[in-house]
């Protein structure tokens, strides 16, 4: 299905209107226009790239899945690759989903590789944003990155709140050693993916306000510059957030050692009080004469000896905290 929008001095004027009709709309210089498609094939795209004059390459990059984020520069038009994320915190699995973006000076295309891009989001930010519509392509691509780039924000939000979780849970009481490790991994593997979508977007979002590409209504930077901070601030909280990951299961690794460090004490601990009255009672169970041979004194020297030496080595480890 294709959405389509079409902006004329500043105000929203046609909705859902016919693909085909997008030339002799844009023949108006004060008109702008959105085109939205979802799933497209080649041949959904043939038309609209005849129209707009889009690149081959880039109309093959739009089709295709799993493009990297990037700005690609034509003659008649940028092209953008973005993606959409989103954390499942019960899993702690991130999926992504892949959004294809022409620009050109008075279009905008938006090519959905799947229903994970949310387009509403987006309308409800052009609509409560309607000052901004009169700087046409750059308000609308603005509202589009910002909303993306958000979204990148909210999953490095989410990520931090479940590693803060995984920490409680790291110096809990009760040893949760296969939880940590497998929550760890899965959010390490999910801040990996998010870092491979949020890095380049710093690179994106920076290309377009330069001043030779002509793309951005100088009334429009502050708000450029305004999603870039929030691209370096996601980029610089998931790089933390991966040295945190792996502290925390160096960490736990440490804490697995020093509880296994702790029971080998106490195992030691007892073996020792334990071979005390082994020892004693086989000496005493030689058969051989030996000073309290077949004596009464000699039964309970053994076993004054076995309690008091056992006694003493009890309170000698309980006071090292061996035991």
């Amino acid at each position: 299905m294709a959405h389509t929008r079409l902006y004329r001095d500043g105000k929203l004027e046609a909705e859902d209107f016919p693909v085909e009709d997008i030339s002799e709309h844009l023949q108006d210089e004060s008109a702008c226009v959105w085109l939205d498609y979802c799933s497209p094939t080649r041949e959904d795209l043939e038309t609209i790239a005849e129209e707009l004059k889009l690149h081959p390459l880039a109309v093959e990059d739009a089709v295709n899945e799993h493009q990297r984020p990037k700005l690609d520069r034509y003659d008649s038009h940028l092209f953008i690759s973005a993606y959409s994320v989103r954390l499942d915190t019960v899993s702690g699995e991130l999926a992504a989903s892949e959004i294809a973006v022409f620009v050109t000076k008075k279009a905008l295309v938006t090519v959905r590789k799947d229903e994970g891009v949310a387009i509403d989001p987006v309308l409800a930010r052009w609509d409560e944003s309607k000052d901004l519509v009169v700087h046409g392509v750059s308000f609308l691509l603005w509202g589009l990155l910002d909303d993306i780039v958000d979204g990148h924000f909210e999953a490095v939000q989410a990520l931090d709140t479940e590693i803060e979780a995984l920490e409680d849970l790291l110096f809990d009481d009760a040893p949760h050693n296969t939880e940590v490790q497998r929550r760890s991994f899965e959010l390490r593997k999910s801040l990996v993916l998010l870092r491979r979508l949020v890095l380049p977007m710093r690179e994106v979002v920076n290309s377009l306000m330069r001043r030779d590409l002509h793309v951005i209504d100088q009334a429009m930077t502050p708000y450029y510059q305004d999603v870039y901070d929030h691209v370096l601030r996601a980029t610089e909280w998931t790089e933390s957030l991966r040295d945190l990951v792996t502290t925390i299961l160096e960490t736990n690794l440490t804490i697995q050692g020093n509880r296994m460090n702790l029971v080998m004490k106490k195992v030691t601990s007892w073996a020792a009080i334990i071979a005390v009255p082994t020892a004693i009672t086989g000496f005493y169970g030689q058969n051989v004469p030996y000073p309290g041979f077949a004596a009464h004194w000699g039964f309970w020297f053994s076993t004054i000896l076995i309690v008091v030496l056992s006694g003493g080595l009890y309170w000698a480890f309980r006071r090292s905290d061996w035991i």
